[in-house]
């Protein structure tokens, strides 16, 4: 069997890093500066800033012009001790937000002083074929040190062909002291476009956070 070689010279750096197949001094060193990098697939579309705010909804900027748009929750947190993070869609513009949902969900926790943790279905917080809104996370704490952050992704939103599949993950520390690592899927059973989502909590407001809606670049 023959031996394939390959030319190194062009693919070492000059501290000796050896780059990978493909990446040469000239490509790196074309890069003058982090605007020349590449931005990744996300594209910021908006930002919400909540303060003791009742819900917080996106009402433009879910059309056709991605295939995916990505919502992240940084530092989430509840004016109501216990209270879940939820959301729901509506296809007419935001006047109602009752689109029917099928979802799943599961957990897992650690308490802080390491005397329990668990991996569980939870039939308590999914739907099936309910318009009730779908929690994100549940039992939110109000100490300083306690908020949720994660994100929900949704997929073709404005298809008047398919149902409306998305996916959630995240994690919060808990008003019970413990970290909570929390996973939902599902789909909104419609073929209306979606062009409105809404966030609340289930009691009492959010009473500070950051939402960001970002769009995926099409490939």
């Amino acid at each position: 069997m023959g031996t394939i070689t390959r030319s190194l010279a062009n693919n070492i750096t000059t501290s000796g890093v050896i780059l990978p197949a493909g990446i040469t001094n000239s490509s790196v060193s074309a890069v003058t500066s982090f605007a020349n990098a590449s931005s990744g697939t996300l594209t910021l579309l908006s930002t919400q800033t909540a303060s003791a705010s009742a819900t917080i909804s996106f009402t433009t900027g879910l059309d056709s012009t991605y295939d995916e748009y990505v919502f992240k929750f940084i530092n989430i947190h509840p004016s109501v001790d216990g209270s879940n993070f939820l959301f729901n869609m509506s296809t007419d513009s935001g006047s109602n937000y009752n689109v029917t949902k099928t979802t799943t969900a599961f957990y897992a926790y650690h308490l802080e002083d390491d005397s329990g943790t668990s991996l569980t279905y939870d039939t308590n917080q999914d739907l099936a074929q309910s318009t009730a809104f779908q929690r994100l996370a549940s039992s939110l704490g109000t100490d300083n040190d306690q908020c949720y952050g994660g994100y929900l992704q949704i997929f073709s939103p404005s298809s008047t062909t398919y149902v409306k599949h998305f996916i959630s993950s995240g994690e919060i520390n808990s008003h019970e002291e413990l970290a909570i690592n929390f996973y939902f899927a599902g789909y909104g059973n419609t073929t209306s476009a979606v062009n409105a989502i809404r966030f609340q909590m289930s009691s009492g407001n959010i009473d500070d956070g950051i939402i960001k809606l970002y769009g995926v670049k099409k490939s």
